[in-house]
């Protein structure tokens, strides 16, 4: 574990998870995300940025390289869906990791403003997931031009996406995902084994993160909780995740569920890392490592 890593799970042990414990109010989460990505998460040069409608009720934000520096490939893209607890986040919070992500795939990203709970509760966030991978289809990509991204509440999105694409005979060319978050019944050894060596997220939210989000609704909905849906000979899937986190198991039982349908898992699971670590890309180096590895996924994917 690198000296960086090292006083950013400090940091966060001190200041980030003691402030997530005690509140209450779904604008103080919001207002912490908005303000403290611009300010410690770093973009390569060279990035671009540009809002388009998907829909004429669901924006987009899509992002690249500018012309004649890292060229991408045609005809391909990631539909990556942030986290943030169904709550919080935006394609703004994490534009920094998605630009170097595509730097390094050289493949264009285009990361959905899904609707956030309270104010739209489940399934709204799912259903806008479902209209941005039909947007795409609209727009002249195949299923096969199409690898989904996520992470913690996005990787959810993507994974419960990819149920949904299988069934119906859709399925992307391959999912990734950081530390997702699979299932809201938040039943999985390491949500209280990890409790205290978490050093970002504290188990004694979910109760109320459930109120918000769910709104009475079955937390075992696999729209919601992937981890309960039917895939039918899922696509290759990479699931990146620290062995430290409260959301380990989300992704250790969902590889199993994955691979019992006949899918290709790989499980890259990190020592002593935080949840989404790959966010301090620039601040850590394991963040870098990271983004590789699901880089040279992306790109084995797309040949």
């Amino acid at each position: 574990m690198s000296w960086q890593l090292t006083l950013a799970n400090a940091w966060m042990r001190v200041g980030v998870k003691p402030l997530l414990a005690h509140m209450s109010q779904v604008r103080l989460a919001r207002r912490l995300l908005d303000r403290v990505a611009p300010k410690l998460f770093r973009a390569p040069p060279l990035s671009l940025y540009r809002w388009e409608h998907l829909t004429s009720d669901l924006r987009a934000l899509r992002i690249c390289n500018r012309p004649g520096s890292h060229p991408p490939l045609p005809g391909k893209v990631v539909l990556y869906f942030h986290g943030g607890g169904f709550i919080a986040g935006s394609p703004l919070t994490h534009r920094h990791m998605l630009a170097r992500l595509s730097r390094l795939t050289r493949v264009e990203v285009v990361a959905p403003r899904y609707r956030l709970a309270p104010e739209h509760p489940f399934p709204a966030a799912f259903e806008d997931a479902c209209t941005a991978f039909d947007a795409l289809l609209v727009r002249g990509y195949a299923p096969e031009d199409i690898i989904l991204g996520g992470d913690s509440a996005g990787g959810s999105l993507a994974l419960a996406l990819l149920a949904r694409l299988t069934t119906e005979g859709r399925a992307p060319r391959a999912l990734f995902a950081f530390s997702p978050l699979t299932d809201m019944s938040f039943s999985g050894e390491s949500f209280q084994a990890n409790a205290s060596d978490d050093p970002a997220l504290p188990a004694s939210r979910s109760e109320l993160l459930s109120d918000w989000v769910l709104a009475a609704a079955d937390p075992a909905d696999p729209r919601i909780s992937p981890l309960f849906a039917k895939f039918e000979t899922p696509p290759p899937v990479f699931l990146q995740f620290g062995d430290t986190e409260i959301l380990r198991d989300d992704s250790r039982r969902m590889a199993e569920q994955l691979m019992a349908a006949g899918g290709e898992v790989t499980c890259d699971e990190w020592a002593n890392c935080p949840h989404v670590w790959v966010l301090m890309d620039g601040l850590v180096p394991e963040a870098r490592a990271g983004l590789k590895r699901v880089a040279s996924f992306v790109n084995a994917q797309f040949g």
